[in-house]
């Protein structure tokens, strides 16, 4: 296992090509289960998430094969497998989103039930309500979801959940009622770019399509879809992390590709809480030149400010003048981050769906634990503001979901290493944290509350205990 060492105080300076959006690739890949003949996808994102669902489609009969370093290019060579193996699908949470256009395509699927980031409660219940009003017949048995129907009929379906509508769920849906018999409307459909960017890949195979990047969608189904070429869209959730930490470590940076359209929520906020922002010929520079100041910041579906942003907004406010109040609508429970960043000097309090953040001057660096994908990267970019060495570990998870984000941190000036995580890897400072013996288990700790929470949370976890 890999863990990063990262000395921070260096400002980030320069230009990095902004990837393909792995939320995007990710049901874009599925789809090429319900087209007959080749898709050749550009701005694939070398992903351990991407990885896993090509070896998944490959299960399924799919050729995959790599054509370039964003190039890859897939195929249904056989028909017949129609079970999602659970060792496969158990890894990430998007492995789901075969369920629909296997069960288009095959009239039949077997599914695991999805794995993926501890971020929350997430249930799939929405996708099956929304394939069993297609004709679907559902059953779960065994950690399963065994859905079959010989031939799926148009509906009017309503996908809203309790926190919103479901992006997945939406995909899921959408690719399965391509091949339905007759129309098919969804209502409270998800409107994130990356389900335009499915949608519009499904018309280009064949698919009838209205109201994309509306919460009404309305589906005239087809007999068949065929093979197409495709470039998938840019990662604004790579591009708003790479801004934040432009920021947080006072650089300039210059971000090739980002379409600034898809992410206004999160442009506007940003530079309400003094990031510099501005539009040039291929993309955007974003920069840190003036004081951080304190703002609310509320997750949402599309077009507010994505929960997959939350914990990176957390990073920066921890170093913005003021008091700041962060609270997530998609998952509330969404905040596994925030002990972690109290150990590198940030206070914070939790208080239900909502984490209460007073800035301070300087973070300075620590040994810390990732919990998950955005959390992973959260830690990252708090440690690149950090006076001091830090070691962020369990970076597995930020592998899912970030090209090479090291790599393109290196470029940018950092100094962030990626070592093996054992003992004599850790820089000296830091070098008693990781022995068993001594270590306080993270996911364990709580974000510090109580009157002398605010003195507290620049102590270290065995000052506390």
């Amino acid at each position: 296992m890999d863990m990063f060492v990262v000395r921070g105080g260096k400002p980030l300076v320069g230009r990095v090509a902004v990837s393909g959006a792995k939320n995007a690739a990710l049901p874009i890949m599925a789809a090429t289960l319900l087209a007959d003949g080749s898709s050749r996808l550009a701005g694939v994102p070398d992903l351990v998430d991407v990885a896993t669902l090509a070896e998944l489609l490959r299960s399924l009969g799919v050729h995959v094969e790599r054509t370039n370093a964003d190039g890859m290019e897939l195929s249904v060579v056989d028909t017949k497998p129609w079970v999602a193996d659970y060792e496969l699908v158990r890894r990430m949470r998007a492995g789901v989103c075969v369920l629909g256009p296997l069960l288009a395509s095959r009239g039949r699927a077997c599914v695991s039930l999805p794995g993926g980031c501890n971020i929350g409660h997430r249930p799939i219940d929405v996708h099956l309500k929304g394939l069993a009003a297609l004709g679907a017949d559902i059953r779960i048995e065994n950690g399963y979801v065994i859905a079959t129907a010989t031939q799926l009929q148009g509906a009017d379906i309503y996908l809203g959940g309790p926190f919103g509508s479901t992006v997945t769920g939406t995909c899921n849906v959408l690719s399965a009622a391509v091949l339905a018999n007759g129309v098919t409307t969804i209502e409270a459909a998800a409107c994130e770019p990356e389900v335009v960017d499915l949608g519009n890949l499904l018309i280009k195979m064949g698919a009838r399509i209205e109201g994309l990047g509306t919460p009404f969608l309305r589906i005239e189904g087809v007999a068949s879809l065929a093979g197409v070429e495709h470039t998938i869209i840019r990662d604004r959730i790579e591009a708003a992390t790479l801004m934040i930490a432009a920021a947080l470590t006072r650089g300039r940076v210059e971000l090739e590709g980002v379409c600034l359209h898809h992410m206004t929520a999160v442009v506007e906020k940003l530079r309400e809480i003094g990031v510099v922002l501005e539009r040039c010929d291929n993309g955007a520079i974003a920069a840190g030149e003036n004081r951080l100041v304190a703002s609310d910041c509320i997750a949402l579906p599309y077009p507010g400010i994505p929960t997959d942003i939350q914990a990176q907004l957390m990073a920066l406010l921890c170093c913005a003048d003021g008091l700041s109040i962060v609270t997530d609508k998609v998952f509330p429970d969404r905040f596994m981050h925030a002990p972690e960043l109290v150990r590198l000097g940030a206070r914070i309090r939790r208080e239900s769906a909502s984490a209460i953040i007073n800035g301070v001057d300087r973070l300075s660096g620590a040994c810390v634990m990732a919990s998950d994908l955005r959390a992973s990267a959260a830690l990252v970019l708090a440690s690149l503001a950090a006076e001091g060495d830090s070691v962020v570990r369990r970076i597995y998870h930020l592998d899912r979901g970030y090209e090479r984000l090291d790599d393109k941190l290196r470029q940018l000036g950092a100094d962030i290493r990626r070592v093996r995580d054992a003992p004599e890897n850790m820089p000296g400072t830091l070098h008693s944290e990781i022995l068993s013996d001594q270590l306080v288990d993270t996911d364990d700790v709580q974000p510090i509350s109580g009157p002398n929470w605010h003195r507290a949370a620049s102590r270290t976890p065995r000052q506390l205990s």
